[in-house]
C-alpha cells in the first residue's frame, strides 16, 4: 500500500483551501455567500503597472528564461524602494526577488534548517510558518503573542526556553492576524535577541502600507542584516496577489545561500511581470493614499460587523484586517464563524486557525468593497433580529 511521506501526514490542508471550497459549493446552491475571509485585495494594480505588462509582453525578447536572481533592474528597483520607503540602504546583492513571499518561507526554511532544528513560531501566527517547518522535519516551538502584551513576544519567557537548537524565529509586523503594529523598540529587541542566541530573525513584512502611517523595516536597526532576513511582497500593498511578486533582503551571504535552494526549485518570473513590478514600485504616494482611503471606508463597516456581533477590538490596528475578540458567552471561534456562515451567509475567519491563542477571536478582511461589507452587516443584523 502506497503512503504519503510522514511530513504530509503531519500537516492539514490549508484551512482556506477547504473552507473556500465549501463556500463555493454554497454559492453553487444559490446561497450567495459574502466572503470576508481571505486577505486578497480586490482592486487593480496601478494603470502604469498594467500598461507595462501589456506592452512588454508583446516584445519578442521577453519570453525566455530569466536570471535566477531576477533581472538586475528589478533588484535595483527593490533596493531603491527600500531606501525611499523604509530608509534602508540595500545593495543589489542583498536583494532576491521571489515568486511570492509565501514561497520565500519555504526557501528560507530549506536553506537553514537541518532535521530536528528548532523554529520559533508565533501563536497566533501565519500557519505556513509551522506547516513548512513540519514538512522539513524541524521542531516547531510555539511562542505566545498575547493581547495583554500588545501581541508582542514575551522576551522574559523566551529567555527561559531551551534555545540551544533553535535556528530560526518567525516574526510578522504589522502583525497578521492581530493588526498589532511594529515599533523600533521591538525590532531592536528582536535583533539583540537573535544576535545573542545566534538565531536568524525572519521578519515577514507584507502589510506595512495598509492603514499604516509609517512603514518600518527591521533592517533599519543598525546591524540587523547580520542576523535578519526580511520578506516583503507586492501582493497586499500593490494589489498584485495573483502576480506572485515578492522579495527577501538580507546580507549577501544569506542571499547566496537562499539562492542555492531557490535556483533548484523555480526558474524565475516572466520578464514582463518583473518589468511591471518595477513600474508598481514607482507608484506615486497619491496612489497608496487613495487605497488607504478606500480601506478606511471599508474598515468602518468591518467594525460595525464586529460591534453587532458583540466583539471588542483595538481601533489602533493596522493592515488588511480587523481582529476582534468574541463576547464572553460565545462558543469557540470555529463554531461561531460557522454559525455566521450558515445563518447569515457571511464568511469570516476564525482566529483558531492561527493557533490556540486566537481561539477567542475572529478576523474580517478588508478585501471586499464597502458595499459588500455593508450588505454583510445588514445580513448579520437581520439574522440577529437586531
Amino acid at each position: 500500500m502506497i503512503e504519503p511521506a510522514a511530513h504530509i501526514k503531519s500537516i492539514s490542508e490549508y484551512y482556506f483551501s477547504v473552507k473556500l471550497a465549501e463556500v463555493a459549493r454554497m454559492n453553487a446552491e444559490g446561497k450567495d455567500v459574502i466572503s470576508l475571509g481571505v486577505g486578497a485585495p480586490d482592486r487593480m494594480p496601478s494603470e502604469e503597472t498594467i500598461r507595462t505588462l501589456c506592452e512588454t509582453a508583446q516584445r519578442p525578447d521577453t519570453h525566455a528564461y530569466q536570471p535566477y536572481t531576477g533581472i538586475p533592474e528589478l533588484r535595483r528597483a527593490f533596493a531603491q524602494w527600500y531606501g525611499r520607503i523604509y530608509q534602508v540602504e540595500l545593495a543589489e546583492d542583498e536583494v532576491l526577488p521571489l515568486i511570492g513571499s509565501k514561497e520565500g518561507v519555504l526557501h528560507i526554511s530549506m536553506t537553514f534548517l537541518n532535521l530536528g532544528d528548532g523554529v520559533l513560531v508565533p501563536n497566533p501566527g501565519y500557519p505556513t510558518y509551522s506547516s513548512v517547518s513540519e514538512m522539513l522535519r524541524a521542531n516547531v516551538i510555539s511562542y505566545n503573542l498575547l493581547e495583554n502584551n500588545s501581541w508582542e513576544p514575551d522576551f522574559e519567557a523566551l529567555e527561559k526556553m531551551d534555545l540551544s537548537k533553535v535556528k530560526l524565529m518567525w516574526v510578522n509586523y504589522p502583525n497578521m492576524p492581530t493588526g498589532a503594529n511594529a515599533s523600533m523598540a521591538l525590532f531592536e529587541k528582536l535583533v539583540d535577541f537573535g544576535k545573542r542566541h545566534k538565531i536568524i530573525i525572519c521578519h515577514d513584512n507584507p502589510y506595512s502600507f495598509i492603514l499604516n502611517d509609517k512603514p518600518i523595516s527591521i533592517l533599519s536597526v543598525p546591524g540587523a542584516k547580520d542576523i535578519c532576513i526580511e520578506l516583503n511582497s507586492l501582493s497586499k500593498s500593490h494589489n498584485m496577489s495573483g502576480w506572485r511578486i515578492g522579495m527577501l533582503a538580507s546580507n549577501p551571504q544569506f542571499v547566496k545561500w537562499v539562492l542555492k535552494a531557490k535556483s533548484n526549485i523555480d526558474s524565475g518570473q516572466f520578464k514582463p511581470m518583473q518589468l511591471a513590478a518595477i513600474a508598481a514600485l514607482s507608484n506615486p504616494d497619491e496612489w497608496h493614499a487613495n487605497m488607504n482611503k478606500i480601506y478606511g471606508e471599508r474598515r468602518v463597516w468591518a467594525e460595525k460587523i464586529m460591534d453587532i456581533l458583540g466583539c471588542s477590538y483595538d481601533k489602533s490596528q493596522v493592515g488588511l484586517f480587523v481582529w476582534g475578540k468574541l463576547p464572553n458567552d460565545a462558543s469557540d471561534s470555529k463554531t461561531f464563524v460557522d454559525e455566521v456562515l450558515y445563518k447569515a451567509r457571511v464568511f469570516i475567519t476564525p482566529g483558531a486557525i492561527f493557533g490556540n491563542n486566537g481561539d477567542r477571536f475572529i478576523r474580517i478582511s478588508l478585501g471586499s468593497s464597502a458595499k459588500k461589507l455593508e450588505e454583510a452587516y445588514h445580513r448579520v443584523v437581520k439574522w440577529l433580529g437586531a
